[in-house]
């Protein structure tokens, strides 16, 4: 049976900030083969185009075809699998579909303007992105939830185009991401995957269009082509290991705890599940529904080593204690399951996603819930927002001065430019400065 042996922490230990480091910890800097293996193959798609894209496909993927064109899956085929998945499955996209869109159109954010007293009109136009890349990982690792999550706040926002790039190893199509692409209002679709396809669409080359900015998750080699091609296009973020913190006043079944610790586990060993609590008895029985319901998992294995290596449960005075150890940590998920979550999350300061009260599994934020599912991790919560509307949309400067306004604000202009030795501006905005005989 696999064993599994979790970490314990107390807020009152002499060398608790160093153990908490030590446990936050997590070493995301690039293997130096993989980033040779990532040059070299943004390299060739830049140089190259879809000659390289081909070559590599056929090499990562062991997929071969004449052109990239015939990479390019149709929308009749994107409404083939929406048609052909089982009802449940659609209908239980559909409702996904329905509840992200709904919460993310709440975040547009409209153009306005203003104007002052001398008749100059100052404002910001908010235009969407003309087109957005979205990575989808193929195989095994299929997440149509992805695909909703990323592709709906795009069109939201307005962006024209949505190009929308997946792995299929082997020729293997998941129908469930291919209905969700149609759902969400994905407009293209290439089965293309790896450092190639972020390269394709950072770069553009002959049948693949160039886009401003690339957002979704994949593996090590996407993480760190996404890291290059940054500057050339936009991206979401560089994301780290998934994380969960939990909260508990101890009043919670601790099954349940156990199992939500368990949802951010089974992502990969490195992933990373915490509970905090002031009741020390209440962690012992947590620890204990852990070891009773690990052997119930499929992806048990992958639960132990991450909960052996990562995880650990914390000890607190109280839970004003236990909201400073969170805002410290600054979680991607952070689930307040205690008796009244609206007084704790007042304390809190950084976490992606505040998960509030017992019945509110993280789960259902990955899936259901509304708000995005793409969070900030490894402790960027202190700086970074959830994947919305706004990052599909930018804002432009309007400045329009009236002849009394650049009459005024120009003597101000002349003054600071002179200062900084700039008299070509001095003289641009002088020109428009009324002379002292009018």
């Amino acid at each position: 049976m696999t064993n599994v042996s979790v970490k314990r922490l107390s807020a009152a230990q002499a060398d608790f900030d160093t153990a908490l480091a030590k446990l936050l910890a997590w070493d995301d800097s690039v293997d130096h083969q993989v980033n040779e293996s990532v040059r070299h193959i943004l390299h060739a798609v830049k140089t190259q185009g879809d000659s390289a894209v081909l070559a590599f496909t056929a090499k990562f993927d062991q997929l071969e075809v004449e052109q990239v064109a015939d990479l390019e899956i149709s929308q009749a085929r994107l409404d083939t699998a929406l048609n052909t998945i089982p009802q449940a499955q659609r209908e239980a996209l559909e409702a996904a579909a329905a509840r992200i869109r709904d919460y993310h159109e709440r975040q547009v954010q409209a153009s306005w303007q203003y104007q002052d007293e001398d008749g100059t009109v100052l404002g910001q136009k908010v235009t969407p992105l003309d087109r957005v890349g979205l990575y989808v990982p193929g195989g095994k690792a299929a997440y149509p939830s992805s695909v909703l999550m990323n592709a709906i706040p795009a069109k939201v926002a307005g962006v024209a185009e949505i190009i929308m790039v997946v792995p299929t190893p082997a020729g293997v199509v998941n129908d469930m991401v291919l209905a969700a692409a149609a759902i969400a209002g994905v407009d293209r679709v290439f089965t293309l995957g790896g450092a190639q396809a972020v390269a394709a669409l950072a770069y553009g080359t002959e049948t693949v269009p160039a886009v401003d900015k690339i957002v979704g998750p994949g593996n090590i080699f996407v993480a760190t082509a996404k890291r290059e091609v940054f500057g050339t296009v936009g991206i979401d973020m560089i994301a780290g290991p998934s994380e969960i913190l939990v909260i508990c006043d101890g009043q919670t079944d601790p099954d349940w705890i156990a199992m939500d610790l368990f949802s951010q586990a089974e992502h990969d060993e490195q992933a990373q599940s915490i509970l905090i609590s002031p009741d020390a008895d209440f962690l012992d029985r947590v620890e204990a529904s852990i070891r009773k319901l690990l052997p119930t998992m499929e992806r048990a294995d992958i639960i132990a080593e991450s909960m052996s290596q990562r995880a650990a449960l914390i000890k607190v005075a109280d839970l004003a204690e236990a909201a400073q150890v969170s805002n410290r940590i600054a979680p991607e998920h952070l689930e307040l399951s205690v008796q009244d979550p609206e007084a704790l999350v007042e304390h809190i300061r950084h976490a992606g996603a505040i998960f509030m009260g017992r019945y509110t599994a993280e789960a259902l934020g990955d899936y259901c819930a509304g708000p995005n599912h793409v969070l900030p991790t490894s402790g960027t919560a202190r700086f970074s927002s959830p994947l919305g509307v706004y990052d599909f949309q930018k804002r432009s400067s309007i400045i329009g001065f009236s002849a009394a306004g650049a009459d005024r604000m120009g003597r101000v202009a002349s003054v600071l430019a002179r200062g900084e030795g700039l008299t070509a501006h001095a003289r641009s905005a002088e020109y428009r400065i009324k002379s002292q005989g009018e």
